[in-house]
């Protein structure tokens, strides 16, 4: 069979290739920041979101995105100031988003969407207003980075620094937790919940082993994430298997193979 043939997917295409390239921008800085748990934090609580658009029958993703944004912007500030342990912060969100998503969705009058389709994510599910929203925040992400990209990895790296050179890193850091809220929300469709925490770090973790200059990262990370979502596609038509969930599995195949191979070179040397 020829997969292009069918439109869903190219659909399908066109979307892992943009998600693909999202995560890899925003994984970068979210695995520099060390923020891959809030990210975790943020991607779930974005569930409470969906169901309560599903049970309102409002936008989900709008309730999604604002949802993802408090939740990243709430847990900064707790641990921003101290009153909250950052784990904790992190731990309530978590858990009571997907508590809020699944009582919304079960609260839903008529028929309640499957809760694995959000989960796990359905790229069957892909719509050419959702290939929109991913190829307007891809081309609104690359214009941020390319304006400002020193400042940006002066406040990820170093804040510190940031604020003797006169950077407003409050401004910034507040600016970067909504860019990597929307960009996680924007995501779901294609790689589930429960898989995007995974896209915003292995391949980061995988090129981080072969470089330590961050724009390498951001191309390798961005290029290693949209091959391996293509490779999963395809195999996911072929095999029946979710694209999501095999993406990951891949993912971590190359990283242990690449952590091996490192072993093995550094051994010999």
């Amino acid at each position: 069979m020829n997969p292009f043939a069918y439109d869903f997917f190219l659909n399908a295409f066109n979307a892992v290739i943009l998600t693909g390239i999202i995560t890899g921008i925003i994984g970068s800085y979210i695995a520099t920041r060390r923020m891959v748990f809030i990210a975790g934090g943020i991607t779930h609580s974005s569930f409470a979101g969906l169901g309560f658009g599903f049970m309102t029958g409002l936008s989900p993703l709008f309730f999604a995105v604002v949802t993802a944004v408090l939740s990243g912007l709430g847990v900064d500030a707790l641990s921003r100031r101290g009153t909250v342990r950052e784990d904790s912060a992190i731990a309530a969100v978590w858990s009571l988003g997907m508590a809020l998503g699944v009582l919304f969705i079960f609260m839903t009058p008529g028929y309640a969407p499957s809760l694995s389709a959000f989960l796990f994510g359905n790229i069957l599910l892909v719509s050419g207003a959702d290939l929109v929203y991913l190829g307007l925040f891809l081309v609104l992400s690359l214009a941020f980075v390319l304006s400002k990209y020193r400042t940006l990895l002066y406040v990820s790296f170093d804040p510190e620094f940031a604020r003797t050179r006169g950077v407003n890193v409050h401004f910034y850091q507040t600016a970067m937790m909504i860019w990597f809220s929307v960009g996680i929300v924007l995501s779901i469709r294609v790689m589930g919940i429960m898989m995007l925490m995974s896209m915003l770090a292995l391949p980061q973790m995988t090129v981080g082993l072969f470089t330590s200059d961050f724009r390498r990262l951001l191309v390798g990370s961005s290029l290693l994430s949209v091959f391996v979502v293509l490779l999963s596609l395809f195999g996911s038509f072929y095999l029946n298997l979710p694209t999501g969930a095999l993406s990951v599995v891949v993912l971590a195949l190359l990283f242990f193979i690449a952590k091996a191979a490192g072993g093995l070179r550094s051994s010999k040397s």
